[in-house]
């Protein structure tokens, strides 16, 4: 657990007359953003709000910045800026537009945790200024790690930041991890629900279409994620997050297929035993959970009844069928700038598969292709990552057109 710093307990636990932990939210209305919002609300006692950032939804920023008054909101399209600049006038709120604000506003003082939800490789910037400053990160893009783990986990062991994993499978891993600092881990086990296309094979899933793909059997989530979760390339990105989160070895992780989403993934240590955190398919949980760590608040979500549930099943993943999970195992394995292509190379395919642009098998194609092409970098500066990624866009790109 070397590379995931506990954070000493935070100034709002939730004891009398403590004050309120002040939450900076970056990707407020995408679906981590909007759940985070509902636990503030029903916790105000304990949070408060002090930065919302936006992509282009200004009509939801407005609407939560009113709600929430934080002192700082972002609106990254910039033709919007003046859109939202107007409605808020009148409230005392700073708004910035553009993606070098979301830069300056992680650099603030105003705030003691970033909540990181921006999807993507957008994500990365803000988290790394966020990190020099000191801030506590409860990380829900797991993009960052994906991208350029190596120098992130760095700069927060160095600046000693503790980062706090709100995915529900990294999440389940930090709590199976808790007290468990002296005991060497054998190996973790992140599950995966398999997707709409549990057990489908090719024959079946190159005639899939984007509301298809879209249908996730037990989780509400952002578009993005959700065709991740139908390619099996979300349990990839999740398999090299866990890697620099919990400093472990590709050999030490394990993907192990399980439709039912209950236990949302375990630990084995080196005697054998197995810990595993379970719980109905709620993200409002883990981020919960993250942002009041180590404090655990009550709550009235859901739960899970052991006597209504007839079976937990296991499997092994179908790589073969779902070929995204293999190129990421790969990725896992060599390291370097490859994870940073492939994820470039997955966002732009991912794209052109919610335009219609290309097919559900084609994502892999111009995964593969584009991982082939670029050239592999073994221990890349922070700048090269981001020349990698660009690379890595323009040519996924120019396969299919866009």
């Amino acid at each position: 657990m070397d590379s995931v710093i506990q954070p000493k307990p935070a100034s709002a636990t939730g004891t009398a007359g403590a004050a309120k932990k002040r939450i900076g939210i970056f990707g407020s209305t995408g679906s981590i953003g909007k759940q985070a919002l509902e636990v503030i609300e029903a916790n105000a006692d304990k949070f408060s709000v002090s930065i919302l950032t936006a992509h282009s939804n200004h009509d939801l920023l407005i609407e939560q910045s009113r709600k929430f008054r934080p002192a700082a909101v972002v609106i990254v399209d910039e033709t919007k800026f003046q859109l939202v600049k107007n409605e808020l006038s009148s409230l005392g709120i700073k708004v910035l537009a553009g993606e070098k604000a979301l830069e300056e506003v992680a650099e603030m003082n105003n705030y003691d945790m970033m909540l990181a939800a921006i999807v993507g490789f957008a994500g990365l910037k803000p988290t790394l200024k966020a990190i020099e400053t000191g801030k506590t990160i409860a990380l829900a893009n797991k993009e960052t790690l994906v991208v350029a783990g190596d120098i992130v986990m760095q700069m927060a062991v160095q600046r000693r930041v503790p980062v706090i994993p709100v995915d529900s499978e990294h999440s389940a891993i930090f709590q199976c991890l808790v007290g468990e600092t002296r005991n060497r881990i054998e190996k973790i086990v992140l599950t995966a629900s398999g997707g709409p296309f549990l057990g489908k094979k090719p024959n079946y899933l190159v005639n899939v279409k984007r509301e298809h793909a879209l249908q996730h059997p037990n989780w509400s989530m952002g578009t993005k994620i959700t065709i991740d979760s139908a390619t099996l390339m979300n349990k990839g990105l999740e398999m090299i997050e866990a890697k620099w989160l919990f400093n472990l070895q590709p050999r030490q992780i394990q993907v192990v297929v399980h439709p039912q989403s209950i236990i949302h993934s375990m630990v084995q240590f080196e005697d054998g035993s197995i810990k595993a955190q379970m719980g109905l398919p709620d993200m409002k949980l883990p981020i919960q959970y993250a942002m009041a760590f180590p404090v655990r608040i009550a709550n009235d979500f859901p739960r899970f009844d052991f006597t209504k549930s007839s079976q937990l099943t296991f499997e092994p993943p179908d790589i073969r069928t779902f070929r995204n999970l293999a190129l990421a195992t790969d990725a896992l394995h060599r390291g370097g700038n490859l994870p940073c292509i492939m994820n470039a190379a997955n966002e732009i395919a991912v794209f052109g598969f919610l335009k219609n642009r290309i097919g559900f098998l084609d994502m892999t194609e111009v995964i593969e292709r584009t991982m082939e092409r670029l050239t592999y970098i073994e221990k890349p500066t922070l700048e090269e990552y981001f020349e990698s990624d660009a690379e890595a866009r323009n040519f996924a790109a120019s396969l299919i057109n866009l």
